[in-house]
């Protein structure tokens, strides 16, 4: 009877506590609870951003060179044997000869060897780490290797590098290679995803921020999205795309905002970098839509998304602020199709 009445009386005190009382706390010997806008568990100092993955695996230069030529199909030859005895990559001799997918060729077919110096992909390896490695532009080395979405290096792929590669890389100052090496954002959508081995699988996107290792190569979406978007911040339009004068284009749209408001993500997708490594953004999302479609969101001040995680249309996936060569809080905000910047105002739809 004695405990009975005792849970009466806690039973009205805890009824009298104040809905949403500001001073009213969890005993200190219980857990805390985690909202999802909490800092513990999303917002995160872009200052405070994993590591680059490129940089999870050094890259040895191994360029070997490769004697430019034809060569004479033999009875029971494959593209790949041809590019293992030639030395060749075998994306190059396809794009050379004009082979397609499933690259049937014939015995006595004569097939053009491009020469070249050729880097021999280890496991681990992306692009972006390679054309540091050799200090070279990386979209050189997609442009002359015929590389395709979603831009995945596999195990003893061979690339051609491109002919003004110096010599030596091992030797080339601190300065040379930053001359020669300019991290931007088309980089890092086509050559960050670590090299998978030979019938490997890439690492499915999680629903929530998990950790991805650094070397672990994540799925993209596949095709399918149409490119429709919504806005991911409401403000006034600052810089509009394309040219600005002196020069200089803008690849996107500088929207005015107040520091912390909530970047949205602008369609579902997969967070493909959530960093700071290109300093005129500062902190920076890119987001991979499918069908050659990606988005990218820069000058925040937090990022609350991880590589590798899936998001939705309206997600927060960061706080805005003056990150990066900016003198006012704003986000700057592209979107690409197949590489290539295109007018978002195409894409989004009408402000009232």
């Amino acid at each position: 009877m004695r405990n009975f009445a005792i849970l009466t009386l806690l039973m009205c005190v805890a009824a009298c506590i104040p809905p949403g009382r500001g001073d009213y706390a969890l005993p200190q010997n219980e857990p805390q609870p985690q909202l999802a806008t909490d800092s513990s568990v999303l917002a995160k100092p872009a200052e405070q951003a994993p590591a680059a993955t490129w940089q999870a695996r050094g890259v040895i230069p191994n360029a070997a060179t490769v004697q430019g030529g034809t060569y004479v199909v033999q009875p029971g030859d494959t593209l790949r044997g041809i590019a293992n005895k030639t030395g060749a990559g075998s994306q190059v001799i396809a794009a050379t000869n004009g082979l397609v997918d499933p690259y049937v060729i014939r015995p006595g077919q004569q097939l053009q060897i491009t020469g070249g110096r050729y880097h021999k992909v280890n496991s681990g390896e992306t692009g972006i780490a390679i054309a540091r490695a050799y200090g070279t532009p990386w979209n050189e080395i997609v442009a002359l290797n015929d590389l395709e979405e979603p831009y995945i290096l596999r195990l003893n792929q061979k690339l051609l590098l491109p002919a003004t590669t110096p010599s030596d890389p091992a030797n080339m100052s601190i300065e040379q290679r930053a001359a020669a090496f300019n991290l931007d954002i088309d980089d890092i959508v086509t050559g960050s995803q670590p090299a998978l081995a030979e019938g490997a699988a890439a690492v499915e996107p999680s629903d929530w921020r998990k950790t991805v290792t650094p070397n672990a190569t994540i799925a993209t979406p596949g095709g399918g999205f149409a490119g429709q978007f919504i806005w991911p911040v409401n403000g006034k339009l600052l810089a509009g795309f394309g040219a600005m004068g002196d020069g200089k284009v803008n690849d996107g749209l500088n929207i005015a905002v107040p520091s912390g408001t909530p970047i949205r993500a602008s369609a579902d997708g997969v967070v493909a970098y959530s960093g700071d490594e290109i300093g005129v953004f500062g902190g920076l999302i890119l987001i991979k839509h499918g069908s050659g479609w990606v988005t990218a969101y820069g000058h925040a001040d937090k990022l609350n998304v991880a590589r590798g995680q899936k998001v939705v249309a309206g997600e927060i996936i960061g706080l805005a602020g003056d990150s990066g060569y900016v003198q006012e809080p704003q986000l700057h905000f592209e979107i690409r199709k197949d590489r290539k910047p295109v007018n978002p105002i195409s894409h989004l739809p009408k402000r009232s």
